[in-house]
């Protein structure tokens, strides 16, 4: 019971996440738009169409090299195009054609923007057009570039100051960045304030994750930090269905960021893990959070911090006696990824797979909204295809095995990212529902690299093949807005590099080993051999009545493994 609640009240902010990560589909989009005019306008004429307002034109409005025709009431007739205006030199009868002179003029005056589905966006408020477009196009992957660096800072200060804090301080972050980006005041404070935002979102992911795989019994721990994910995707969905609903970007933002704030009132309520309490020595502490545990839970004999001490005493003096592994281990660095030829192939795989995860989850994702049809629509079902798909990977990656779960749905997601380029542009539904299955597959393949990553590296490396795997997969977040970008070169050139990698990874994966039923490997020399014999005597494993003692020596040799979208 205790568990369950700590549980969800932390998974319940991981929405806030979600929703930070991808709010920018809807609060920097690009309206169509033309150049101001200086003057009040008398009469509009685009092609055959006459009006006598601009926005009566933007439902004929087709491709960015139309232009619209305006005529003020000094006369003066002007062509209107995106980034330029021209004045015609003779003012005869209005006409859309016109081959006389003209005088080309800057877009001074300003901008006219369609306001028909978005009443104001951060793109119309700070006219990021034109030579300022590559501003608007900045601000996902600076928000991307805060994700990495809050995950770095925030995991370290978890270490070191403890889950509980972090917490508290990365969700009322959320709560004052979320609320104070409505309020930035220029294109240049916002940049600021949604780094910061970033960070602290990405922080909060991180040290959830931990926080719940720390207080989460074994059996339970693979589908709980796994649905981690699924409330991230929830989160997702909100978006969708807060930018249907509000079209103006700062009350839009303040609508995503008042989402969670019940738990931000109610946070302040979650204990600190018993983990990092014994780490830290905060015995009587942890003795504290176990007894309120106890009482919640109904166990009438409830476990004794001096119990597990001694526990970790007699490990601590048997491994002294030994070869003194435990000062060996702090010497290890990320060169020991690469230590033989076995061990570096398998880290060239394991970062490719990070990176191709990370960068279809969010090419699918942003680019929901250019498929066609209701954009709101596309970006809630994206998100909403998330939560099957994690649960068809917790069953299969314990029933067929983590290599034979993830190369088939690797392959998968490559070869729909080949279908979707021969489906015509017309068929809207279908192309929906192949962009749904391509994020399905590729969500199989990233929500389960990260326990597979754990269990491929020994106990020495583990937590360094993780964090190291786990920044490349910041690296993807990173280029993965770029990636989207160059639709405007190709269409369909952000598919075809993301299939390209899948297909890649797909194929690398085949020589990794197989860790279904195998215990965890303590050495490099372990774990070498893991890839070369598939029938050593490694693969037995331990026998059942040995589980409450794993579960008390764990309560010391936990690995904490971070993760981030």
């Amino acid at each position: 019971r205790f568990q369950a609640c700590v549980y969800f009240a932390s998974v319940f902010q991981a929405m806030s996440c979600g929703i930070h990560y991808l709010a920018s589909v809807f609060m920097a989009v690009t309206p169509n738009f033309v150049c101001g005019f200086p003057g009040n306008v008398s009469s509009v004429l685009f092609h055959n169409s006459s009006a006598s307002s601009i926005g009566d034109i933007w439902t004929l409005w087709t491709s960015t090299e139309n232009y619209i025709v305006v005529q003020l009431e000094n006369r003066e007739i002007w062509e209107l195009g995106q980034c330029s205006r021209s004045k015609r030199e003779v003012n005869l009868d209005l006409a859309y054609e016109y081959e006389g002179n003209k005088s080309v003029f800057p877009c001074s005056d300003g901008f006219l923007y369609d306001d028909t589905k978005w009443k104001s966006t951060v793109v119309t408020q700070w006219d990021l057009v034109c030579d300022q477009e590559w501003l608007a196009k900045l601000i996902q992957p600076t928000f991307m570039l805060g994700v990495l660096v809050g995950a770095v800072i925030f995991g370290d200060i978890a270490d070191r100051l403890g889950r509980q804090r972090v917490i508290w301080f990365t969700s009322a972050g959320q709560f004052v960045f979320g609320v104070a980006v409505a309020f930035t005041f220029d294109y240049y404070s916002f940049v600021i304030v949604r780094f910061l935002l970033a960070m602290v979102s990405s922080g909060y992911l991180v040290v959830a994750f931990v926080y719940v795989t720390e207080f989460v019994g074994i059996k339970a721990r693979t589908w709980a930090s796994m649905h981690v994910h699924a409330f991230f995707a929830m989160g997702i969905m909100i978006v969708a269905l807060v930018g249907f609903l509000v079209r103006t970007w700062w009350v839009y933002q303040i609508f995503l960021s008042i989402a969670t704030l019940p738990f931000v009132l109610c946070c302040w309520m979650l204990p600190e893990t018993p983990f990092w309490l014994l780490s830290e020595e905060r015995y009587e502490d942890a003795q504290k959070v176990i007894d309120t545990m106890a009482r919640w839970n109904k166990v009438s004999t409830p476990c004794k911090v001096s119990e597990l001490c001694s526990v970790q005493q007699d490990d601590l003096a048997s491994g002294r006696t030994g070869d003194d592994d435990m000062s060996s281990t702090k010497k290890h660095n990320i060169l020991d990824l690469f230590c033989n030829w076995q061990i570096a192939r398998r880290t060239i795989t394991v970062w490719l797979i990070w990176f191709t995860g990370s960068l279809g989850y969010y090419v699918f994702s942003l680019s929901s909204v250019s498929l066609g049809g209701n954009e709101y629509l596309n970006l809630f079902l994206i998100g909403a295809v998330e939560l099957p798909c994690y649960i068809i990977a917790c069953l299969a990656m314990d029933k067929l095995g983590r290599r034979n779960t993830l190369i088939p749905f690797l392959i998968l997601s490559a070869l729909i990212c080949v279908l979707i380029m021969f489906i015509p542009q017309d068929f809207n539904i279908l192309i929906i529902l192949a962009n749904m299955a391509g994020k399905f597959s590729i969500g199989v393949a990233f929500g389960l690299i990260y326990l597979y990553t754990a269990e491929l590296y020994p106990t020495i490396v583990r937590s360094l093949a993780v964090g190291s795997g786990s920044m490349m997969c910041r690296v993807g977040s990173v280029v993965a807005p770029f990636c989207v970008y160059l639709r405007s070169v190709w269409i369909f050139m952000p598919l075809l590099l993301v299939g390209i990698m899948a297909l890649l990874s797909g194929i690398l994966t085949i020589m990794l080993p197989e860790t279904l039923g195998k215990p965890l490997t303590n050495t490099l020399v372990e774990a070498t051999e893991m890839g070369r014999n598939k029938k050593s005597c490694s693969e037995k494993t331990p026998p059942a009545h040995d589980g409450a003692a794993l579960e008390k020596i764990e309560m010391f040799g936990q690995e904490k493994v971070g993760t981030d979208k």
